[in-house]
């Protein structure tokens, strides 16, 4: 009715619809007042160009039903031109079909005009979703399902799938429609959790009464921060092996996974997983191990304790000391192991205070005596291992005197022992009534001698005369003084040993004359059984072999010889013992020599004719009365 409108058109610039649906394209169009219609007024709907001369595709034409082959039988103006309505429909449409559709009037004559808008049509095989460029955990999300609208013959409806594992979603619905398009939306509400990302959802449209079902599935991408970091538990290794840390962190998007050991970064990587390798591990590895994931959503740390094994360190003892008696003390040992070693304490390798299952040992000696002076040793073990580290204490002491001091009666006449122990060792000096005699005097009445073994000093003195008797035993007037930095004593010695020396002269001179008892009862022995062996020695024989009779009175000799001389070894013998056990010569003679023996055997042996008988007439008697008989040899 504007007698001032040009060429104009209306048509939606974006419609959709469903495959194998229909789809309804609303248009309007307008042309100048000042045209009359020329035998009636006539349209062309084209695809994809509005240009004839292009020769695009004929969607429909009212003046003849010459249409692109794809479109036969599908389309069908529902305007009325006259009423300038070209809406168009489209029956079973595929995709196609999708693309710009453009309307031609045509009015007859040089009256025709194609317009440039154009509507946009998508045909869809599945429905949308919209989804939210991003969906964060624990925060609400909406998703809304679309389903066009557009087909006059089929009303969609719209159904969603797998919400079941949905925290209490909720759903609602909508009908939009502009610009005579329509289109169907359902919406769903809920709140994802970490445990729905990647969970899927559905949204199924169908139009009832029909076979037409149309699906679409989503995955839900939900962002949240890391909610675990899991790493190896803390573990034990021992010293130079190798090490393998590993943390995994459950996020999205995935974390910049960071392996720290105190404030050091040791590894930074973007990742679900990052491992740690260390190796040739030391105690100074040993600590806590910090997995630390970040992916802008949040931040999340676990740590882990690494613990290395390792045999215990030397210990560390006090220096070497040297003390007074007397002196209280604290040693103390430390040492370094894993697990922690227990230390003992061993002094010559006997133990002494109490076994410490800790890193510091201390060894508390009271008031310290010289039977502390030795080597102590601290011993640190674990199940890996040993290891020892030794001091020495030396303690000084006044010296002490020794209860082997003494005088003792010798051979040569009193000998005087003073034996002391000190440290510093001490020194001896031997006093006698009116002279101090030291280690570099001399005097011809005795001889001085000093030793030192270790913290032990031995001083003696041999005094050659035996000393004048008093009462029951000699004079002995003999003192000894011991000496060092820390103090000095003197002692008088006594004569501790003159009973055993009176008690030896006693059991001497009773046993010399058992001895010699001894001796005469052999002798007496042997002769009596020489005579019962040759009978009668005054009975006159013949003697018929000279030679076997020289022969028995020599052996008879040499056994007697020989018995003797067994007599005085064992006589010299007894005189040896009783000599070191009084201390003075033996003076007793060797009883029965055989010098004397055989001058008695020269003077009374008798002549034993062995084996002779006596002849007639060869007998007679000697001018001292006795019995003899003549010898002849044959």
């Amino acid at each position: 009715s504007d007698a001032s409108c040009q060429w104009n058109v209306w048509v939606p610039r974006d419609i959709s619809a469903m495959t194998n649906s229909c789809v309804v394209i609303p248009c309007t169009f307008m042309y100048p007042s000042g045209i009359r219609p020329y035998r009636g007024i006539h349209g062309i709907w084209y695809f994809g160009q509005p240009y004839p001369q292009l020769f695009p595709p004929v969607v429909f034409k009212t003046r003849t039903d010459v249409v692109h082959e794809s479109y036969k039988g599908r389309t069908k103006l529902l305007g009325d031109l006259h009423q300038r309505n070209c809406t168009l429909l489209i029956n079973n449409i595929g995709t196609e079909h999708s693309g710009r559709y453009y309307f031609r009037a045509d009015l007859g004559g040089a009256n025709m005009y194609t317009f440039p808008d154009f509507a946009e049509l998508k045909v869809l095989d599945q429905p949308n979703i919209d989804v939210p460029e991003e969906i964060v955990s624990d925060e609400n999300l909406e998703l809304t399902c679309y389903a066009p609208d557009n087909c006059p013959d089929m009303t969609p409806e719209i159904q969603w799938m797998y919400t079941d594992y949905l925290p209490n979603p909720e759903f609602s619905s909508d009908y939009l429609e502009e610009s005579n398009t329509a289109v169907l939306s359902s919406t769903m509400t809920f709140t994802p959790r970490p445990m729905h990302n990647g969970q899927l959802l559905g949204c199924r449209v169908y139009y009832p009464n029909t076979t037409l079902v149309y699906e679409r599935l989503i995955s839900l991408d939900v962002k949240y921060a890391p909610r675990s970091v899991w790493v190896n538990v803390s573990s034990e290794v021992m010293e130079g092996s190798s090490v393998m840390l590993h943390c995994e962190v459950d996020s999205n998007p995935p974390p910049r996974i960071s392996w720290m050991f105190g404030d050091q970064e040791l590894i930074s990587e973007t990742a679900s997983n990052v491992s740690l390798s260390l190796d040739d591990v030391t105690p100074a590895r040993e600590g806590i191990y910090t997995c630390i994931g970040d992916n802008g959503y949040g931040i999340m740390n676990t740590s882990l304790y690494l613990a290395v094994k390792y045999p215990p360190r030397e210990p560390a003892v006090n220096e070497s000391l040297t003390v007074q008696e007397g002196t209280s003390l604290a040693l103390h040992c430390s040492t370094q192991g894993s697990p922690a070693p227990t230390l003992t304490w061993l002094k010559d390798g006997e133990l002494v205070g109490t076994i410490t299952a800790d890193e510091l040992s201390v060894l508390e000696i009271i008031e310290i005596t010289p039977q502390g002076d030795g080597q102590y040793r601290c011993l640190a073990e674990n199940e890996h291992g040993r290891a020892s580290s030794s001091l020495n204490i030396t303690v000084e002491y006044a010296p002490v005197l020794l209860e082997e001091s003494k005088c003792t009666v010798v051979r040569e006449g009193v000998q005087c022992v003073c034996m002391a122990t000190g440290n510093p060792e001490p020194t001896i000096e031997f006093y006698l009534p009116d002279l101090n005699v030291t280690i570099n005097e001399t005097d011809g009445r005795y001889n001085f001698y000093t030793h030192t073994d270790g913290h032990t000093s031995t001083g003696m003195i041999k005094l050659r005369e035996k000393g004048e008797r008093v009462d029951s035993g000699p004079a002995v007037n003999v003192h000894c003084s011991i000496y060092n930095m820390y103090g000095r004593e003197s002692v008088h010695l006594e004569l501790q040993q003159e009973k055993k020396y009176m008690m030896a002269v006693i059991v001497g001179t009773i046993g010399g004359v058992a001895v010699i008892a001894f001796i005469i009862a052999a002798v007496r022995y042997v002769g009596h059984n020489n005579k019962k062996e040759n009978g009668n020695p005054r009975q006159d024989v013949v003697l018929e072999n000279p030679a076997l009779y020289y022969s028995a009175v020599k052996k008879d000799k040499h056994n007697l010889r020989k018995k003797v001389l067994k007599t005085e070894l064992l006589g010299s013998k007894f005189n040896s013992i009783l000599e070191e056990t009084t201390g003075e010569d033996g003076d007793y003679p060797p009883v029965g020599s055989m010098a004397g023996l055989e001058r008695q055997e020269l003077n009374y042996a008798a002549l034993e004719f062995i084996g002779a008988r006596p002849r007639e007439g060869a007998s007679g008697r000697g001018d001292d009365g006795s019995n003899y008989t003549e010898i002849k040899a044959k």
